[in-house]
């Protein structure tokens, strides 16, 4: 009789509980130049997470979200999501930042586990598909030809770029000059600075010196906010533009009085639209929980919606495996009058852009 209780909880320990928690790993720049996009996307995670979990989870297990932080450095990225996988989680989810992608990629397909959700619009994520990474937003190039297109039509030719000079600026870059292309344009000005150690000081001048309407800085975080606010003690009163990936409430407060009339490109609908059963649905949850929306808080929610369905399908005992066949087989996928679809050949996911800007309340307005 012992030796039989001895093996069951053997057993116990071996299987795991059927309530036992699915871990989801996450490494991000939750400190350093993105921190302020990385807190309102994990916010917006958290409040679909907490939902499915109040409702009793995933066919009775708990969603655990174990968060690492990476301080945006593509080497510490790497070694989170390898630490990561050792400890067990099902998947990888919401990391922020294109080289720090690159750096995990390599890892999902040797040790065979998704990433759902990166916080990048990089073509790199997106073509070649990776059997193992499923993107929920458009490219950064669907964004940056958006924006370019707008400023055309409102008679904004004069324009100059200010890009971070890594995969994602250049990347970004190549969708700008698409759009300057389709419009019979180019540059004024095309200045990069280094990731590590942006200094704006001997680029403002030249790009004042050549008289932009508009200047689009593509970059990340506090950088751009410095970019931004150079741009103006140079005396340059052109329009600014940047992309999604600075689309939260911290860049606004960092920016200050410059903010005001910043355009900012977006990937999901408007956070204050309730016409959008999938706003309207966030919106009721974040104010429960006492969370204000911004587009960054609307992609973590969106993320998680997605991770949630995957893991719906691939339960029960979902695996790394099941979960990624699981992923594939979303087609058309309503999360609230947006679909997703993925399939073995195409895990772009969305293709939705949009323009913001920001106004006189320091909110982004549409």
């Amino acid at each position: 009789m012992k030796k039989f209780a001895l093996c069951a909880a053997l057993w116990a320990v071996v299987s795991g509980p059927a309530w036992a928690d699915i871990r989801i790993g996450q490494t991000a720049g939750q400190t350093g130049a993105v921190s302020a996009s990385v807190l309102d996307a994990n916010q917006g995670a958290k409040l679909y997470f907490d939902a499915v979990n109040a409702r009793g989870g995933v066919h009775g297990e708990k969603i655990q979200l174990i968060s690492l932080d990476d301080k945006f450095d593509p080497k510490l990225a790497a070694d989170n999501a390898r630490q990561l996988i050792d400890q067990g989680v099902i998947a990888l989810f919401l990391n922020r930042g294109t080289p720090h992608s690159q750096a995990i990629m390599p890892l999902l397909a040797e040790h065979k586990v998704p990433l759902v959700g990166p916080c990048t619009g990089s073509m790199v994520l997106h073509n070649p598909v990776h059997p193992w990474l499923f993107n929920v937003r458009a490219p950064y190039r669907r964004e940056a030809e958006r924006a370019i297109a707008h400023l055309s039509l409102i008679g904004v030719d004069r324009i100059a770029i200010v890009h971070v000079d890594d995969s994602f600026g250049t990347d970004a870059v190549g969708g700008a000059l698409k759009g300057l292309t389709a419009v019979n344009k180019q540059p004024l000005a095309l200045e990069k600075y280094d990731r590590s150690k942006p200094d704006f000081g001997p680029i403002m001048p030249k790009i004042v010196a050549t008289d932009p309407q508009a200047v689009m800085f593509i970059g990340s975080g506090t950088a751009v906010v410095d970019g931004m606010k150079a741009l103006r003690a140079a005396g340059s009163r052109a329009q600014m533009v940047t992309l999604s990936n600075n689309a939260s409430s911290g860049f606004i407060k960092d920016l200050g009085p410059v903010a005001r009339g910043v355009i900012v490109s977006q990937v999901f609908p408007y956070e204050r639209s309730i016409a959008s059963p999938l706003v309207k649905e966030a919106m009721e949850l974040a104010k429960a929980a006492k969370v204000e929306l911004t587009p960054s808080v609307i992609e973590g929610y969106v993320s998680a919606k997605v991770l949630v369905e995957g893991l719906r399908r691939a339960s029960p005992q979902p695996t790394r495996d099941k979960l990624r066949r699981a992923l594939e087989t979303i087609n058309h996928y309503d999360l609230g009058g947006l679909e997703l679809t993925f399939s073995p050949t195409d895990h772009t996911g969305l293709d939705y852009a949009d323009l913001s800007i920001v106004g006189p309340d320091g909110r982004f307005q549409r």
